[in-house]
């Protein structure tokens, strides 16, 4: 009854996707010039994401023949199953958004309310998609694991080879759409504002098109993979955690899957509160639609709680006892905690406060000091959110111990539907400004568009805020998952043999964890490094050929001729693509490469510490850069935009100028590197995961 309702609520946000969908599509799509221009984004949208799943599908094929050989073709179809929800979920919202954009902007025509109404409800299609894909992924495959007759590890093993497969898709999609959109966003401005001096998103900018085109790849159907990828894994490594401590025959081992459903028509109803009120403040509409979310979600969770935990149930894991009640009350632990780090990101990245006022006052004294300033905003971004961490940590720690951490993370992912959906808002509104300046349309509707935008900046980076905070608690329930697996192996090394004589020393006076600690720590930076130098070396080529246009085709800054749009495009898949490949695969190696050269080195019993190690290594270097960079980047962003708006001396200054150039270091940061450090943190334990699976077969 359990599982026929969470499938059944997974439908009904597939259905609300398809819904919201026809409504956006059935909107006017305005005049012909508008229409040409959103199907060339269009064109480049699908070339793109074509070629990349493509290249997606020869690693997937070559790993699932690896999985199956090494485990069994049940678990390797579970990681097909997750990769292909996962990538699913990115094309459709892409698919939506790119059509969105062109009637968001003919919307706005009509006023304020009415492009809101389309650009956010183009937004819910993602975010419910990604919801509504992400729980049917679990509860459906657990379904099949059943009637195949799985029990046991064999179940375990196969949710998460299906997280693995939601892994690989998010992370290629977070860093090659990253890639794509930050090489096209550098590459306009250093040629178009700085260099021609013309205005952003104007037609005679050949890397124009590619740049609107960028924002759908990555910002849309990157941060649906990446999220899709969070709520599956959060939510399978909850229930393993749940299986190792109370058994898989309990209805706590379902009461996850039963948290995402109910939020997942919490969200559907919040979809509904957001409307425009006479003070025509977009970001409170959304926040309207936020906040009902969150307190239907806390309602319908103590039902939830009382059906499959019940309320009163005393339990004990690990020395540590607690009730229903004390499970109820670390899911609205996770609701605060996911409120609070919104609430921060917003602070730091919005145009209202201090910290990006404080970048775009620096820009007066030139380019060197906005770039300080906008360094040190960063690393100040970092301490409110890990205060915020560590507090919903001891909180749910005391509450119910290492189970009331996952059930915390559990619940904040699942307001996933409306957090996607607040994000997929961001680039529609960003390409809807766009096809306004390159459709030459009268000047309120782009005043209308760049209200719209201006918002979007600060959805996009509340939302990878949420996903990094989410992130790191969710890394450290996969983390815990490791350790209770290790424990459980280890206790029953008759039935594993490799596992017999294992003792595993996760003290900090083991050299052994030092070395992993250390080398996880290193890769987030190593990873970051590789994001950012793959967007400059992607934004130098669009330079060049922008550059290169403007010399050899002579009227495009008269507009007597067409620029080559194409020929940017077609150069920005081809280096996304080449240059996703080797990072993508640092976090899926690294952790079996470590336990291959410590076990030659030291045994067993030190590799799989040295490996556990890494794990929480990774989590906390990865959860600062991830944080430090998202947040400095969209602080960048806004300080222009702020400068933009008229303030310290406005477009065309030397403030503006210097912010410019500030902003186009913040690219990489807050669009590439970033956010993909969030699913390199989470492929790195489910690999560590999938290792045990693989050594205990």
């Amino acid at each position: 009854m359990v599982l026929t309702f969470v499938i059944l609520c997974g439908l009904i946000g597939v259905a609300y996707g398809v819904w919201a969908s026809r409504s956006v599509l059935s909107a006017s799509a305005g005049t012909q010039r508008m229409q040409e221009i959103a199907a060339a984004i269009q064109e480049g949208a699908r070339a793109y994401l074509n070629r990349q799943y493509r290249t997606i599908a020869i690693v997937g094929a070559v790993l699932f023949v690896v999985i199956a050989l090494l485990l069994s073709i049940e678990v390797a179809l579970g990681f097909v199953i997750g990769a292909v929800l996962s990538g699913a979920a990115g094309y459709i919202g892409m698919y939506v958004s790119v059509r969105a954009n062109v009637r968001t902007t003919e919307a706005a025509r009509q006023g304020l309310a009415q492009g809101l109404a389309i650009s956010f409800r183009s937004g819910a299609v993602t975010g419910l998609l990604v919801a509504g894909l992400a729980l049917l992924s679990v509860a459906g495959y657990y379904v099949l694991l059943l009637a195949l007759g799985a029990e046991g590890r064999a179940i375990i093993d196969g949710l998460v080879a299906l997280g693995f497969g939601a892994s690989l898709i998010s992370i290629f999609a977070r860093l090659g759409g990253g890639i794509f959109t930050k090489g096209a966003d550098v590459g306009a401005d250093l040629v178009g504002k700085v260099e021609a001096g013309i205005p952003e998103d104007d037609p005679r900018n050949p890397a124009v098109i590619a740049d609107n085109v960028g924002d759908n790849v990555g910002d849309c159907a990157g941060m649906a993979a990446d999220l899709f990828e969070t709520y599956a894994v959060t939510v399978v490594a909850t229930m393993v955690l749940a299986s190792i401590y109370f058994g898989a025959e309990t209805g706590i081992f379902l009461y996850p899957l039963m948290i995402g459903a109910v939020c997942i028509l919490a969200s559907i109803a919040g979809t509904f509160f957001v409307k425009l009120g006479s003070s025509n403040n977009i970001m409170g509409a959304l926040y309207k639609g936020f906040i009902a979310t969150a307190v239907i979600s806390l309602v319908l969770l103590l039902p939830a709680t009382a059906l499959l935990v019940g309320l009163g149930t005393s339990y004990e894991v690990a020395g540590r006892s607690f009730t229903g009640w004390s499970l109820y009350f670390c899911g609205i632990a996770g609701l605060v905690v996911t409120g609070l780090i919104i609430v921060v990101t917003e602070y730091y990245t919005s145009t209202e406060y201090r910290p990006v006022r404080s970048v775009a006052k620096s820009s007066e004294t030139g380019h060197a000091t906005n770039v300080i300033q906008g360094l040190a905003v960063s690393l100040e971004a970092t301490a409110l959110p890990a205060l915020i961490i560590v507090a919903g940590i001891i909180v749910t720690y005391l509450l119910a111990g290492l189970f009331g951490i996952a059930i915390a993370v559990t619940t904040m992912l699942a307001l996933a539907g409306m957090v996607v959906a607040l994000d997929a808002y961001g680039p529609v509104t960003d390409n809807a400004g766009g096809i306004a300046e390159m459709a030459d349309l009268e000047a309120s509707v782009r005043e209308t568009t760049d209200a719209l935008d201006a918002v979007g900046n600060t959805t996009k980076a509340v939302t990878k805020g949420y996903a990094i905070g989410s992130a790191g608690l969710g890394a450290l329930v996969l983390f815990t998952a490791y350790t209770e697996d290790l424990a459980f192996f280890s206790q029953n090394a008759a039935d594993y043999p490799f596992f017999q004589g294992v003792e595993v020393n996760f003290s900090l006076s083991n050299p052994w964890v030092v070395v992993g600690l250390f080398i996880g720590g290193l890769l987030p930076f190593l990873f970051g490094s590789m994001g950012m130098q793959a967007v400059g070396r992607a934004g130098g080529a669009v330079v060049e050929e922008v550059r290169r246009q403007f010399r050899e085709i002579p009227g495009i800054m008269e507009g007597t001729a067409k620029p080559e749009y194409g020929r940017c495009v077609d150069m920005l898949t081809k280096a996304a693509i080449k240059e996703m490949v080797i990072p993508s695969m640092l976090p899926v190696l690294s952790p079996i490469v470590l336990f291959l050269i410590m076990w030659a080195i030291a045994g067993t019993s030190a590799a799989l510490s040295s490996v556990g190690a890494m794990l929480l290594g990774v989590i906390v270097t990865g959860l600062f850069v991830a944080i430090s960079m998202t947040a400095g980047g969209g602080a960048w962003d806004n300080a222009k935009k702020y400068i933009e708006d008229g303030h310290h001396g406005g477009k065309g200054s030397e403030a503006h100028k210097a912010a410019v150039t500030g902003d186009t270091v913040g690219d990489p940061y807050k669009d590439t590197a970033g956010p993909a450090v969030n699913p390199m943190i989470k492929i790195t334990n489910v690999v560590a995961l999938l290792l045990l699976a693989v050594l205990a077969h």
